[in-house]
């Protein structure tokens, strides 16, 4: 994929790993289409880097379609990259064995539906308006990268609801790049282990707290940081013969149970 004269949506753009590919897409000339909930950091972003903001639930179909509009209207849709999503650790049951306690199904569904439903609901409408650019030399019309999680292979105690969503987009990335194939559309995910994002400063002593998890990192021995994200974010989408993979980014990290 080239970068020359195209447009790029991205979910969860607005802060952390989004923020930074926003940023590094937008450095190389892209028209960068922030897709977030976020109004006040979107705007920033946007500002900053000269880009887009729409303010966008991933669940939602007319929001999204407004998204990629915008998008379509300021350069010619090429690239998506879903990072939208969020977390929350619970176990599936209390201690005291009553109904009440046990893991709120409201909460499990509205994960799912967030983190897997919207990467999807992104991915069919974009893919959708990505269909009907001109091919390029490879025949390649455009290329999306889906975030999934180690959380999808060395799932944590209290991270069922999330290590099923991403596990989804895991499981759906290969079926996606081969229905998408005919109309020259590559599809990839990435697999990002303890990234170094804001979220963790919002622990009573970060410090600490990302020390721990970084006993498990193998080489370097530290956490990754987002620019190191969107730089295999943009090689994803830069390379033509990267198709139907999920790459894990963790420096050899595999998680422990507790």
């Amino acid at each position: 994929m080239k970068f020359t004269g195209a447009s790029a949506v991205v979910t969860g753009g607005a802060s952390g790993l989004g923020e930074s590919v926003v940023r590094s897409l937008a450095s190389r000339g892209v028209q960068v289409v922030i897709a977030d909930v976020q109004k006040d950091k979107g705007d920033t972003v946007a500002q900053e880097s000269g880009s887009h903001f729409v303010s966008t639930d991933v669940t939602s179909e007319d929001q999204v379609i407004a998204a990629v509009e915008r998008a379509r209207e300021v350069g010619e849709l090429r690239a998506l990259v879903n990072c939208a999503g969020f977390g929350g650790s619970a176990r599936i049951i209390g201690r005291d064995g009553t109904y009440d306690s046990a893991y709120s199904l409201e909460r499990y569904t509205r994960i799912i539906t967030t983190n897997l439903i919207g990467t999807f609901n992104c991915m069919r409408i974009a893919a959708t308006v990505m269909s009907t650019n001109e091919p390029d030399e490879n025949d390649e019309r455009g290329a999306i990268v889906n975030t999934a999680s180690v959380a999808a292979f060395d799932g944590q105690i209290g991270q069922v609801a999330y290590s099923a969503s991403k596990a989804g987009i895991v499981g759906m990335t290969l079926p996606a790049a081969r229905d998408l194939a005919p109309a020259g559309i590559r599809v990839n995910a990435i697999a990002p282990g303890l990234i170094d994002t804001p979220i963790y400063n919002k622990v009573a002593d970060p410090v600490a707290f990302k020390e721990k998890l970084a006993r498990d990192v193998v080489f370097p021995a530290r956490l990754g940081r987002a620019d190191e994200f969107a730089a295999l974010t943009l090689h994803l989408l830069e390379n033509t013969y990267m198709n139907g993979e999920v790459v894990r980014l963790d420096a050899a990290a595999r998680l422990r149970y507790r």
